[in-house]
Order: structure tokens, then C-alpha cells, then sequence
């Protein structure tokens, strides 16, 4: 009998004998894919697809051996630590304890572009050689525990997020490998940061992507976010979250529209989701903010 041929590490574990173990999926566009499972000891092999897999074990303390595309090994691993499967590969792993681990995959159709303008053509996934056993990295740690943050915070990854955090990430990956990309000098033209703020300010009940910013900066996705930081002070993805805040302050203020509807005029999914982001950022509700600008009196007494 012929084995099933996944198209995806995201269809491999919707549809494959570990579907049952999935707590949490996220998947905003294909761009970077988002899962958390529980999995007991035994046999974690996954098949060959054509996705850059990291692993992040949550709990630590297991015995983990096999070969996810760099040769066998023989590991106990580590509390936040990290394994890399290479693409196209068909793992082979056991696991000696129930574990607990979070996973994001790259399709490499969607980042191979990306990685090719950074690396100025040079870049080959080939390279990471960190695909050998586990490994720490303090600042993919705090990224990707950013990244989830956000993305409960949301309700879902945008793709401005997920396309900023992969970069990040991969950026990361292939200096542990010792081939760093060339890094973006300065930070936007003048011209080039004026139209993308004023794209974002446009556009701000869309899921505008990294890709459509930087074409408007005339730069691969890669460096403009880089860029994009040395020129506003903060990354794109934290800037648009700022303007949306921005603008839904002015529609409470100014407008009796529900909150629900000011939710999605800001391009969030629900009233919920404002209100989550708007504590964190304004350390009210958004109804308790409607009140404190019109009826400051009332709020405090």
C-alpha cells in the first residue's frame, strides 16, 4: 500500500496518525505556520514535506535520538530548547517520555524568494547546519514566545506578524550556521518611509502583508524590516498596532459607533480582540476609555 503523500507539515498533522495530539493550530496564510502539541513517548517520525520545521520543547528532560536531516543523534533535551528538521527530509525520531512541544514551519515556496534576495542569491537551506540534535537561542526563544503572545492576544497571526517574525527567526538560523545575511545599512529613504506610513494608516482594517510594504520601499521583505526599525523605532507589525490603537481612540472619542463595529473599522476580528489589545495598551477598556474622555467626572467618582 502506498503511503499518503502530505503537501504540508500543517496537512501532515491535520490528517496523520498524530492529529490527535494537536492542541493549537494557527496558520495565517501559509506564510508561517503555527502548532502546539502533547505527544506521548514512542515513535515521532514525520514524513518528508517541503517545509523548514524548528521545534521548541516545552518541558524538557527527554531522551530524543534519530535523524531529522543532519545525521543520527542521541540527545536529552532541554527545557526551551530547539530541533530543526530540514526540508524534504522524512525524520526519523523516538522520544523516551510523554513532551510537550511548539513548532513553526517555513514552506519553502513562500520563503525561498525572500531568503534568495537577503542572502543576494546565495542562500541554500542546505547550509543550516544546525539540523544535528538540539540547541539554544536566547533570541529565536524570545521571539517565538513574542510571537505566540501576540497571536493569542489576536486571535490570530496577522500576516504583517508572521512574515516580520520569520524573518527574524531565519535570520537567526542562519547566523547560529555562520552565514549570516548581509545586513541593511541605515534605514528608510524619506520617500520610501513616508508611503509606507501611509500605506499602514490606509489600510488599517486590512491584513496588509510585509511583501505588499516593502514593495512600496522598493526592497526585499527581508531588509525592509530591518530598515523599517532603524527608521521608526519600532517593527512594522508594533507601528501598525500602535496607528490601529491610535485610531480607534479617535472613533471612541469622536463617534457613537459600537465598539464591535470600531473593531473591525481598525482590522480587528471582534470587540473581544480590541479590548485585549486595548488594555495592554491603554490599561482600559475600550468602553471605560468612551467614558473617561466624554464623562471624566462620573469615571472617577
Amino acid at each position: 500500500m502506498t503511503a499518503p503523500v502530505y503537501s504540508s507539515f500543517t496537512q501532515w498533522y491535520s490528517e496523520g496518525h498524530l492529529a490527535s495530539y494537536v492542541r493549537s493550530m494557527k496558520s495565517p496564510g501559509g506564510t508561517l505556520n503555527m502548532l502546539e502539541a502533547a505527544q506521548p513517548a514512542g515513535d515521532m517520525s514525520d514524513p518528508a514535506v517541503p517545509d523548514l520545521i524548528l521545534y521548541q520543547d516545552l518541558l524538557g528532560g527527554s531522551r530524543v535520538s534519530g535523524d531529522i536531516g543532519g545525521g543520527n543523534f542521541d540527545v536529552m533535551s532541554e527545557k526551551g530548547g530547539f530541533f530543526l528538521a530540514a526540508p524534504n527530509f522524512a525524520n526519523k525520531v523516538m522520544v523516551d517520555t510523554s513532551h510537550q512541544l511548539r513548532s513553526l514551519s517555513f514552506p519553502i515556496a513562500q520563503w525561498q524568494t525572500v531568503l534568495d534576495e537577503a542572502a543576494d542569491g546565495r542562500f541554500s537551506f542546505d547550509r543550516l547546519v544546525v539540523y544535528g540534535g538540539t540547541f539554544a537561542s536566547p533570541s529565536i526563544r524570545s521571539a517565538l514566545q513574542r510571537l505566540w503572545g501576540l497571536c493569542d492576544e489576536e486571535g490570530a497571526p496577522s500576516r504583517l506578524l508572521a512574515q516580520a517574525a520569520g524573518c527574524e527567526i531565519l535570520a537567526e538560523l542562519c547566523r547560529l550556521s555562520g552565514a549570516p545575511f548581509t545586513p541593511a545599512k541605515g534605514g528608510l529613504a524619506t520617500w520610501a518611509e513616508r508611503r509606507c506610513l501611509e500605506l499602514m494608516r490606509a489600510r488599517l482594517s486590512e491584513d496588509v502583508s510585509l511583501d505588499e510594504l516593502a514593495a512600496e520601499a522598493r526592497l526585499s521583505p527581508f531588509h525592509f524590516a530591518r530598515m523599517f526599525k532603524q527608521s521608526v523605532g519600532v517593527p512594522p507589525r508594533v507601528h501598525l498596532t500602535q496607528l490601529r490603537v491610535e485610531r480607534a481612540c479617535e472613533l471612541l472619542e469622536m463617534t457613537d459607533l459600537p465598539v464591535t463595529e470600531i473593531a473591525h473599522e481598525v482590522g480587528y476580528s471582534s470587540n473581544q480582540v480590541l479590548a485585549r489589545v486595548f488594555v495592554k495598551h491603554r490599561h482600559m477598556s475600550p468602553s471605560d476609555y468612551r467614558r473617561s474622555v466624554r464623562d471624566p467626572v462620573r469615571l472617577v467618582a
